[in-house]
């Protein structure tokens, strides 16, 4: 089997791994190569994406493998997937998103804890939007479900990973990192949303 094979077969890979993602260990299992031609293959594939005029693109989060939307393109993304329920976030879907993406893996008690009041339906929203997702339980009593931020979320306000989220200073209280993070993700949303209109207009 020669290298395109390869490359093709792991895009097919990543596109049914979904959200969930492949680790270079899975590939290899599937594929039966050794971890080093995996490698290969990877870099290849993702020089592809970034070379040629391609709508999606390969990006890595805790070692694992993802294919997804190129956030250059978001705007026409989200026009696609606008409807009226899904129409701008409102302020507290944004407050509990930059909680959540600052401080991820998060609990609801946790959320709520920063913010102040009950989460519930904002939770639900970002979760209904595919934006925040389940990703554990945290040890303790009860076990309570832990939110983070999802692939959908780095489309959605143009980000190629949760690293490019502006910096936070150390020593904020939990309301001054609510309100800053809270102004970067407005201000991103209303950017995703001014690129929607324009398109529109």
């Amino acid at each position: 089997m020669n290298l395109n094979e390869y490359k093709a077969i792991l895009e097919g890979l990543l596109f049914a791994a979904g959200t969930d993602g492949l680790t270079i260990k899975q590939v290899s299992n599937v594929l039966d190569i050794d971890y080093v031609t995996v490698r290969h293959i990877i870099d290849e594939l993702k020089y592809d994406y970034e070379r040629t005029d391609r709508g999606i693109n390969m990006i890595e989060s805790e070692e694992i493998f993802y294919l997804a939307t190129k956030p250059e393109y978001a705007s026409y993304f989200k026009k696609l997937l606008a409807a009226p329920q899904a129409s701008k976030l409102s302020q507290a879907s944004l407050e509990t998103l930059a909680i959540v993406a600052y401080n991820q893996p998060i609990t609801r008690v946790e959320v709520e804890e920063i913010r102040g009041v009950k989460s519930d339906r904002p939770i639900q929203t970002l979760v209904s939007r595919a934006l925040i997702e389940e990703v554990g339980r945290k040890e303790g009593v009860g076990r309570p479900m832990m939110f983070g931020t999802t692939i959908d979320f780095l489309t959605y306000f143009g980000l190629k990973s949760i690293d490019e989220l502006p910096p936070l200073l150390e020593d904020f209280d939990d309301i001054n990192i609510e309100q800053e993070a809270d102004l970067f993700l407005s201000n991103r949303n209303q950017d995703s949303d001014n690129a929607v209109q324009e398109q529109e207009d």
